[in-house]
Order: structure tokens, then C-alpha cells, then sequence
């Protein structure tokens, strides 16, 4: 079973849970903030898709806690008052984004690992993502790390986003598992509500974006301050 953090939370390190491995069929990953961190990446695009509209730059420090809700909230977010059109951005925005895709993104250290470990462990993996699929894709390809995936959904693959339970629900219909032994790794609380909404166990990451906010405020079953930890978690545990 997954193991509840304690209630006297202890923001100073890391809650390191046992996990019974029988309990998890497959997991769920994100990606931004999660596997890769495309700050970067986003900070090169949203400029030149400014440039492009005649429109003051962004930094990292304004982009960050935008992402995570799909491509379309990041940009609206962006112009914010400004006249242009959205039609227009989000055009300027795709060819720009397909054009530079993963050259100022990162992985995360450790998360070749934690997904080694869970791949080891027998668990069939799913990466789900707000991101439109057509960008999800080839950046992990980029990165090296499509092949630890069965399947790859982005923000456009279902009517619905996180953190609405859809795209988890649908996930976990196209792994061939149910919700409760489907683990959820992600970044933030739009990982969290969404599946606690479709029954999903939750682990987060400590390091990724979550909008802005401290994500150990989030309600989740744990914390990690790396995927490579997930070797030790899934040490103990044993198939069925």
C-alpha cells in the first residue's frame, strides 16, 4: 500500500515512503516541471513570438509560475491586456516552439534513474502532459526518453485538461489499469486534484514549478526531491 505522509509535515527534507510494489500496475508521468525543465525553452519562444507582435519581452521569473495549464493559458496569460490577437500569437508561438523544441530545455537529474526504476519494477508508463502533444512528442524523443513510454498524451489529446480527472482516467483506460494502482508523478497541484479527483495515488516532485506556490502545500501522498529516489522506494517492494 502507499504510505501517508505524517500530519506534523516536515518541510526540511524530503518524506521518503516504503511502497509495496504490488500495489502499481503502471504510472503516470508529467513532463514539464516533472521529467524536463523547459523554462527556457518557453522564455526563447514567448519572445520571439513577441518580437514577432511588436510587444515588451518576458524573463523566467514571469514565466514560470505560468506553466503547467496548457499552452493556451500561458499565452493569453502573456498578452495579458495587450491588443493582439490570440489567433495570431498562437500561430507565431507553434512555429517558433516546433522550431527550437528542447534546444534550452533540461532533464531533470535523476529522472532517467526514477524511470528506470520504475520500468525495472514491471510498471507500464504513461507521460501525460497539458502540453500539445506535437511539442510533447519530439521533446522527449530529443531527451531520450520516449522509449520508457507506452504512451504519450498531451493537453490536446482528450476534451479536458488537468486538473480535470479526464486525461488521467482516460491514461489509465489506454494502460490497461485501474485508477488505485496507478501512481501519478508530478510537479504540482494540477497533478494533485486531478488525480485525487480519478482516484489516483500522488507523489510529487519538490523541484518542479507548481504554479508559483510551495508545492509541499499540496495535498499528495509524498514528496520527492528526486526520481532517483524511486529506486529505493521500489527496493523493497515485490511483484505478485
Amino acid at each position: 500500500m502507499l504510505l501517508r505522509r505524517p500530519d506534523n509535515r516536515d518541510t526540511t527534507r524530503t518524506y521518503l515512503m516504503r511502497l509495496d510494489l504490488s500495489s502499481f500496475d503502471a504510472a503516470i508521468v508529467d513532463l514539464d516541471g516533472t521529467t524536463v525543465d523547459t523554462i527556457g525553452d518557453f522564455v526563447v519562444v514567448l519572445n520571439a513570438m513577441l518580437d514577432d507582435l511588436s510587444l515588451p519581452h518576458v524573463d523566467a521569473a514571469l514565466v514560470q509560475p505560468l506553466v503547467g495549464k496548457g499552452s493556451e493559458h500561458l499565452i493569453r496569460s502573456v498578452l495579458g491586456s495587450a491588443s493582439a490577437s490570440f489567433d495570431d500569437a498562437w500561430a507565431r508561438y507553434q512555429h517558433h516552439y516546433l522550431a527550437i523544441n528542447g534546444q534550452h530545455a533540461t532533464v531533470f537529474p535523476g529522472v532517467v534513474d526514477g524511470l528506470k526504476a520504475l520500468r525495472a519494477g514491471g510498471l507500464r508508463l504513461a507521460c501525460l502532459t497539458n502540453k500539445p502533444t506535437a511539442f510533447a512528442v519530439p521533446l522527449l524523443e530529443a531527451k531520450g526518453l520516449a522509449g520508457y513510454f507506452a504512451h504519450v498524451f498531451g493537453g490536446d489529446a482528450f476534451e479536458r485538461k488537468k486538473p480535470d480527472p479526464m486525461p488521467l482516467l482516460k491514461t489509465c483506460e489506454a494502460l490497461g489499469t485501474l485508477p488505485a494502482r496507478t501512481l501519478m508523478v508530478g510537479d504540482s497541484s494540477n497533478d494533485a486534484r486531478a488525480a485525487r479527483a480519478a482516484g489516483c495515488p500522488v507523489l510529487l516532485v519538490t523541484y518542479g514549478y507548481n504554479h508559483g506556490e510551495p508545492v509541499r502545500g499540496v495535498d499528495a501522498d509524498g514528496f520527492v526531491d528526486s526520481l532517483a529516489e524511486l529506486a529505493t522506494m521500489f527496493g523493497s517492494g515485490s511483484r505478485a
